[in-house]
């Protein structure tokens, strides 16, 4: 019987943070509910190896037409591990991102800086048999939204990891040791433990930096073990 680690609940942030002002309207008002997942939630749709091409998880490369991206150039890797630092194989990254100048290519997005022609903003990857993935990109530009007078985003990138099917997704975000701005934005600040924090950052790793090219980042996913592949759909409901 696979071991179930309880949710600490002192780990993750509560939903409603009136310093995180969208939070207010976001939040639930009613008890949550604990619902069972079907057979077909947890068993598909899936994904193989055919759906991903070799250059979905080179962003300087993916959507370039006439030259590379604008800015630093980063390479981001990692781990995808269990609660037990077990690997998790075979299993799709996916990430999304801003520009160097910290515009998203989105037809939403309104930041008075400019489009990158050569840069999409997003890529993916499967996990190795240990677990390890690997992006090239360039490193995101931080910036302001709308939740003070003057607040602005660190610099980040967005995570999506899946389990065996597209319902079974987590999505989180990592930021980039340094970043002074990360001890002042206000959606970092409804984590309530800074252990949980530091775990959101990806540690500068000189040793994986690529000479006369670009730097590295290192960054594991670690998962609440074997039967947190569910995510939120989870049987047991925790």
């Amino acid at each position: 019987m696979t071991q179930l680690f309880p949710r600490d609940r002192a780990w993750h942030p509560q939903a409603l943070d009136p310093n995180y002002k969208t939070s207010v309207t976001r939040s639930p008002t009613q008890p949550l509910l604990s619902l069972e997942g079907t057979t077909s939630e947890l068993s598909g749709p899936t994904f193989g190896h055919s759906d991903i091409d070799p250059l979905d998880n080179d962003l300087l490369r993916n959507f370039a037409t006439t030259g590379d991206p604008v800015g630093e150039r980063i390479l981001l890797h990692g781990r995808v591990l269990d609660e037990n630092a077990r690997p998790v194989p075979n299993t799709l990254v996916e990430i999304w991102q801003a520009n160097a100048g910290g515009r998203y290519r989105h037809k939403k997005d309104t930041y008075l800086a400019a489009i990158d022609p050569n840069f999409g903003g997003c890529g993916r990857t499967l996990t190795d048999d240990q677990g390890y993935y690997r992006f090239r990109t360039v490193k995101p530009g931080a910036y302001p939204w709308r939740n003070w007078v003057s607040s602005w985003r660190p610099a980040h990138i967005h995570v999506s990891v899946f389990g065996t099917s597209f319902a079974q997704r987590l999505i989180t975000q990592l930021y980039f040791e340094g970043d002074p701005l990360i001890a002042k934005c206000p959606i970092i600040n409804t984590i309530p433990d800074p252990r949980a924090i530091d775990q959101l950052v990806a540690a500068l790793d000189i040793n994986a930096s690529v000479p006369f090219d670009c730097l590295a980042y290192k960054f594991d996913i670690v998962l609440r073990g074997l039967r947190s592949t569910y995510f939120e759909n989870r049987p047991e409901g925790n």
